[in-house]
């Protein structure tokens, strides 16, 4: 079995953030900083800790703030070159010419029509999929790590996670086969089961690594889960014709697409570096005195 490496990568940037309103009004919820450093960045940089080398955004309306940030910033970086400050903290930030390339996702239909959105770029090759809201925070990234395992064993690869009982109605859920280490057959795939009724408690965390066969079968997808085409259904017709596993992250996941969530990962985040750290440490123990 011949394993064609990961190159591509797609970021789904196209959601118009409601949970986070009015904060998103005019700005995309992917450039929300946890500490400073927007969302999307964190997700750029773990892909290109895997050796990611053509970045795909799916974007839709009012994403200009996103795009300019991968760009040339030319009049911040020459008033800041002219008054002889350091460009450390942008550095490395513009990516090459030719990625980021960016589509448009012209009605949102859903995470599955999103990914279909980038099936020109992506071409015949396996890609990456990373969706921002879902911070990963770990050594080596989570899709470096997952990278590796493809590797070993090709096809398709999901991220996954375990979560209370009680969470599984709100994500995509692995039935699960065979277990080696970190790697878990998976023997199907459902999105959203209705309480009770889940196969496992192991859930999708927004990464994947998927053959460009997904991509032939979102062509023709019938809508599901809240009348929108899931990419979750689409990768299930998958099983039993491609190798299919779930990888268990080693690290931590803040899920920030939801308010507690963001704010954990804004005080875990800061907590952890030394520079802000102890501050931000002695004035949360204040809190709570």
């Amino acid at each position: 079995m011949t394993i064609k490496r990961v190159r591509k990568a797609v970021f789904p940037v196209a959601g118009l953030g409601t949970r986070f309103l009015p904060a998103t009004k005019s700005m995309p919820k992917e450039m929300l900083t946890v500490v400073d450093k927007p969302l999307i960045q964190y997700a750029v940089e773990e892909a290109l800790e895997a050796g990611i080398e053509q970045i795909i955004f799916v974007t839709g309306r009012g994403k200009g703030a996103l795009e300019d940030h991968f760009d040339i910033s030319y009049e911040l970086e020459a008033t800041m070159r002219a008054r002889g400050k350091s460009l450390s903290a942008i550095e490395g930030i513009r990516q090459k010419p030719g990625s980021p390339v960016y589509v448009r996702q012209q009605e949102p239909l859903g995470l599955g029509h999103a990914v279909w959105c980038a099936r020109e770029i992506v071409g015949d090759e396996p890609f990456a999929v990373l969706l921002p809201d879902e911070l990963m925070v770990g050594k080596p990234g989570f899709i470096a790590q997952m990278v590796e395992a493809y590797n070993q064993v090709g096809g398709n690869i999901v991220g996954a996670l375990e979560v209370a009982d009680s969470e599984t109605d709100k994500y995509g859920i692995i039935s699960p086969g065979t277990v080696d280490g970190r790697l878990t057959e998976v023997k199907a795939l459902v999105e959203k089961p209705k309480a009770g009724s889940a196969p496992s408690n192991l859930m999708i965390p927004g990464r994947y690594i998927l053959q460009p066969e997904v991509m032939r079968i979102l062509e023709s997808q019938e809508k599901g889960a809240g009348g929108e085409i899931q990419l979750t259904d689409a990768m299930a017709q998958l099983i039993g014709q491609q190798p299919f596993h779930g990888f268990t992250f080693d690290g931590e996941r803040y899920d920030c697409g939801d308010k507690a969530g963001y704010i954990q990962a804004n005080l875990a985040l800061a907590l952890a570096r030394a520079d802000i750290g102890p501050a931000v440490r002695s004035f949360a123990e204040g809190l709570l005195r």
